[in-house]
């Protein structure tokens, strides 16, 4: 019998065979070459589709995509960018990089297709932890820019602890597996989420495993993060109760944000607290110290499924079936269908 793991590696892998008969304008050898070469040839190619198969291997890169229209494809899990920039190390600008400048790949064009390849930020938080050196701690695998509208994440893994994914442009993420622990997907786009594992990591003695979500959607925007038949998992050590779906984001205290999150028909493990969500902190107008509570953000859930799943309460609301039939793919995209190159 094949094994739920084996399934979806399969599941996530393209056919070799169709990759090869496909049309590609950059072919990187992790052996013998760099993605950021073939994305200086992308950048030469002034914004016309752009097409870069990459080899199984290891790339120790930080990179940012500057023009649109690029599509990546990696050739399966083995296929891995890594870099480990986190927010409290100190940049040569003499600041700190601070977390929006952390990603190992940055996405600040349109147009972008990224397929089949592992995105990872190899930040040591757990050495971190041990050593209470964990003071901007945020070290970011995955950044979707403001600029970066229709990106495709398909078929990928992205890793990191803390702040994995980060999403500030419209997005469709499908049949990926993230993880991470605190805040780990999170930002103000519109992004449809689908078939997912989104993955809690065990972190040595720690009281709670944090926040799968840190939603900053504005207010004026009808559709946040949303998650579509996604499986909530956890890795070995991570116990019963101890995870929160999410905490709305006020970034920077902008009294604009009212964070949205919603689960519709996820299987969720019992790492998920019963009372679903909590609260998170921001200051004021006028510097005070004030909390966004989940009764005032945009925070639910529809027809959630597994150990997880728990009761309705005032911080765990569940939509009505019309207000749950809103949420599909082609209201939260608008105008754009979701594909990519």
């Amino acid at each position: 019998m094949i094994d739920r793991r084996t399934a979806l590696a399969g599941a996530l892998m393209l056919p070799l065979a169709a990759r090869a008969e496909e049309r590609w304008d950059a072919i990187v050898d992790p052996r013998t070459g760099t993605l950021g070469k073939a994305l200086d040839q992308a950048a030469a190619a002034g914004g016309r589709p752009f097409r870069i198969l990459v080899r199984e291997g290891v790339m120790i890169e930080k990179l940012t995509i500057t023009v649109p229209n690029v599509t990546i494809v990696g050739s399966g899990r083995g296929t891995v960018l890594s870099f480990g920039t986190y927010a409290g190390l100190k940049h040569p600008d003499g600041n700190n990089w601070g977390t929006g400048r952390t990603g190992t790949l940055t996405v600040a064009a349109p147009g972008t297709t990224v397929r089949n390849l592992t995105i990872r930020n190899s930040f040591d938080y757990i050495g971190a932890k041990r050593d209470s050196t964990g003071n901007g701690a945020q070290a970011v695998a995955l950044v979707i820019g403001r600029e970066a509208d229709r990106t495709l994440v398909e078929h990928c893994w992205l890793e990191g602890y803390q702040d994995t994914l980060y999403v500030q442009g419209r997005s469709r993420i499908a049949d990926c597996r993230i993880v991470g622990g605190v805040d780990f997907i999170f930002g103000g786009a519109a992004v449809w989420f689908e078939r997912c594992e989104i993955v809690t990591r065990y972190v040595p003695n720690v009281p709670e495993f944090g926040y799968l979500t840190a939603p900053s959607t504005p207010a004026v925007q009808e559709f946040g993060l949303v998650f579509s038949r996604c499986r909530l998992m956890r890795e070995p050590g991570v116990p019963a109760r101890s995870t929160w779906l999410g905490r709305p984001w006020r970034a920077g205290g902008n009294m604009a944000l009212t964070g949205q999150s919603v689960f519709l028909n996820c299987w969720m493990d019992a790492h998920i607290k019963r009372e679903g969500w909590t609260w998170m902190g921001y200051k004021g107008p006028e510097g005070d110290q004030r909390r966004l509570t989940p009764q005032e953000a945009r925070l639910f859930e529809s027809a959630s499924r597994g150990p997880g799943a728990g009761p309705a309460s005032a911080t765990r609301r569940t939509l009505n079936a019309a207000d749950a039939a809103r949420f599909t793919r082609a209201s939260v995209l608008g105008d754009w269908n979701g594909l990519g190159g």
